[in-house]
């Protein structure tokens, strides 16, 4: 019913910058909350980064001061501006979001994820 597809992954020196989109397609009457998950080599998925469809944010305290996330509701795009790059920044990244599935005049809940994005940081 709805796709979402993660890109602008890729390898970087630390230090270096990468953003990453996230783009959400079919049959979405809205998207509430939003968010950056990544998962590194033998480690658990974690939370990077939240986006409510006001705008409000959330981020790890690993990434605070380092990563914004952004979102263009009109589009259906949320985006990952990561700076200051680090080698324990280096997973696959996941865009995650709570859609509003359907149309006026039938619509539900559900949550979908993204097939994820690699990003590695070389020190």
């Amino acid at each position: 019913q709805v796709q979402l597809v993660e890109s602008g992954g890729g390898l970087v020196q630390a230090g270096g910058s990468l953003r990453l989109s996230c783009a959400a397609s079919g049959r979405i009457f809205s998207i509430n909350d939003m968010g950056w998950y990544r998962q590194a080599p033998g480690k658990q998925r974690e939370l990077v980064a939240t986006i409510t469809n006001g705008g409000s944010t959330n981020y790890a305290d690993s990434v605070k001061g380092r990563f914004t996330i952004s979102r263009d509701n009109a589009k259906n795009m949320m985006y990952l501006q990561m700076n200051s790059l680090k080698p324990e920044d280096t997973a696959v990244y996941y865009c995650n979001a709570a859609v509003v599935v359907g149309d006026i005049l039938y619509r539900y809940d559900d949550d979908y994820w993204g097939q994820g994005t690699q990003v590695t940081v070389s020190s």
